[in-house]
């Protein structure tokens, strides 16, 4: 029997032979971060109330992550709710919660049987509990998972994350005197949250807008950046092989153009 014939039959669940043939397999983002903006809109848009934008978008998220596990991507970091969210009103934080204690439980399941393995980066302290629970128990049910990380970025902010970094190495400081010298990028990047991971290749912004929003502000330095007019809840695995291929167009450089 061929490898080919080994396969599983679910590689190419979301994509046509022709799909993948405008794609260079040795070139595929091994770690893709996402701002899922533009959940309110589409609600909007459609006369709806703003969480069943919230909730189509947690829905679309399952597809997105197995389309890019399929694809050949290891990591898809997404940004879930940022530290500012918390100024929204409490009925919509409350509603966010929700949709996430119910996503962890309700999907746990099926991210075992994908093989996602599942973690997250922030000040997770600051979330409910029954939402912080939901999240280690699922995170605990798929560590053994193997085929791409889901990393929930969840009261997550870069400032804020850079904040917590130098509280962690100020700490450190006190029990063992740290020499200037030592404070080297790789020194500083093993107290950052995402010190499992490496740094993202390919952010992906839907909804148009171009900004970072506070989100990796360390780690997306040489990141190749990607935006679309498509609105979170109708991203779809085509938006996301329309984001590699134009990734894999691109001529990545450290330091500067010349």
């Amino acid at each position: 029997m061929t490898a080919a014939s080994e396969a599983p039959v679910e590689e190419n669940r979301f994509f046509l032979p022709e799909d993948l043939t405008l794609l260079n397999p040795h070139n595929i983002p091994e770690h893709i971060a996402i701002i899922m903006d533009g959940n309110r809109r589409w609600a909007k848009q459609r006369n709806l109330p703003p969480m069943m934008g919230h909730w189509e978008g947690a829905e679309i998220l399952t597809d997105v992550v197995n389309a890019a596990s399929d694809l050949g991507v290891k990591t898809l970091t997404v940004y879930a709710f940022s530290t500012e969210n918390w100024t929204r009103p409490n009925n919509e934080v409350e509603a966010l919660m929700n949709i996430f204690e119910c996503y962890l439980i309700q999907k746990r399941s099926q991210m075992i049987q994908d093989g996602v393995r599942l973690q997250a980066i922030g000040d997770l302290d600051r979330l409910p509990p029954r939402v912080y629970d939901a999240y280690l128990l699922t995170k605990q049910a798929t560590e053994h998972c193997t085929k791409i990380n889901l990393v929930l970025a969840m009261n997550y902010g870069g400032r804020d994350e850079l904040r917590r970094t130098i509280s962690k190495i100020l700490e450190r400081h006190d029990q063992k005197k740290i020499s200037p010298g030592e404070l080297t990028e790789e020194f500083i990047g093993n107290y950052l949250d995402t010190v499992p991971f490496k740094d993202p290749d390919l952010l992906i912004r839907t909804s148009g807008e171009c900004r970072v929003s506070n989100f990796l502000l360390w780690q997306i330095s040489y990141t190749e950046i990607y935006t679309t007019e498509v609105l979170w809840p109708d991203f779809s695995p085509k938006q996301l092989l329309e984001a590699i291929m134009a990734y894999q167009r691109r001529s990545r450089r450290k330091g500067g153009s010349l």
